[in-house]
């Protein structure tokens, strides 16, 4: 994100984390004297609003993100994700940014876990700030993908470490799907919002999926070795699949193509008129999920992350990937 904003021309970049070992990589990789760091955590009001005066822009991708580590410490995941979010809307709203977008994700849908709970109450905040604020100057929206390929902390870069030191790759449930998405993919529906985001939009970006046990077998065979899969079990708070938007969702949004544009809810709560007159749910007949959208084989996911940059890299590193 901080590469394309550069290259189309900011002014400047501000980068707000409170990882310092991060920002000092960063800083040595790009050296641009027009990106600037704050060290900082979303949890401290006082440090958002240290990098927010001036700002145009915030790009809101803060959060604890492990599944797991969020179950067994769900208050620091409120503290993060749900606090942090607010501080965030807040600070920004007070210095007159213009767009703030929110990064969110698919387990937000029907949460049935710690991370997904608080992500999910991370775009209410965002879409109550729109609500309740009508003639606020400060656009407030979120985005809302699946996994992003070769991300830090995403499966294929483990699989190729396995790989790589003779160990069999570790699958939760071979049959479990996941959206597939590119990081070009995933800036550019960041970038869809700040063009397009009215007060307490939710934008979500259409993508293919796999089986785990396919991206297993296609990482080892692009790797040229022969697929040993070790089934470990569901970890804690998983799902079989992952819900992008759901019917009632898809009730009221608007298909752009590419992307669902879901307008916040804006009645109020004089709640009255809606129990006198009746309010009939015409909805979708299914949710959009993981289980039901385009499915990739093998072969078309091998396709997939051949083409992809970022996996290239990784492999790359490994020193066993052959160029095809």
């Amino acid at each position: 994100m901080v590469r394309r904003l550069l290259a189309n021309g900011a002014a400047q970049v501000r980068v707000l984390s409170r990882d310092e070992l991060k920002q000092h990589e960063m800083r040595t990789e790009i050296g641009s004297d027009r990106l600037r760091f704050y060290l900082g955590d979303v949890r401290n009001r006082e440090s958002v609003d240290r990098a927010m005066p001036g700002v145009d822009l915030v790009f809101h991708a803060a959060a604890l993100k492990q599944v797991p580590s969020c179950e067994f410490f769900p208050m620091e995941a409120v503290l993060t994700n749900v606090m942090g979010s607010h501080n965030v809307i807040e600070s920004a709203a007070r210095n007159g940014v213009h767009s703030v977008v929110c990064l969110g994700t698919d387990k937000a849908a029907y949460p049935i876990n710690a991370m997904g709970m608080t992500k999910a109450l991370m775009e209410k905040t965002a879409q109550a700030f729109g609500r309740n604020n009508p003639e606020s100057t400060t656009r407030v929206s979120t985005v809302r993908y699946g996994n992003v390929m070769c991300s830090r902390g995403s499966v294929i870069p483990l699989f190729i470490s396995q790989l790589r030191n003779g160990r069999p790759m570790t699958v939760t449930d071979p049959e479990m799907t996941r959206f597939l998405m590119s990081l070009d993919d995933a800036v550019e529906l960041v970038e869809y919002a700040f063009r397009s985001a009215h007060p307490g939009d939710l934008f979500i970006r259409k993508a293919p999926a796999c089986t785990v046990g396919a991206l297993a077998t296609a990482v080892a065979e692009l790797l040229d070795t022969e697929p040993e899969i070790d089934i470990v079990g569901t970890r804690h708070g998983e799902k079989l699949y992952e819900t992008l938007a759901t019917r009632e969702e898809l009730s009221r949004a608007q298909d752009r193509g590419q992307f669902f544009r879901v307008a916040v809810d804006a009645r109020d709560l004089n709640y009255e008129q809606y129990f006198d007159e009746g309010d009939i749910f015409a909805g979708a007949a299914d949710d959009y999920h993981s289980h039901n959208t385009e499915r990739l084989g093998v072969a078309e996911v091998k396709s997939v992350l051949a083409n992809l940059p970022e996996f290239r890299t990784l492999v790359r590193a490994s020193e066993r990937f052959e160029q095809r």
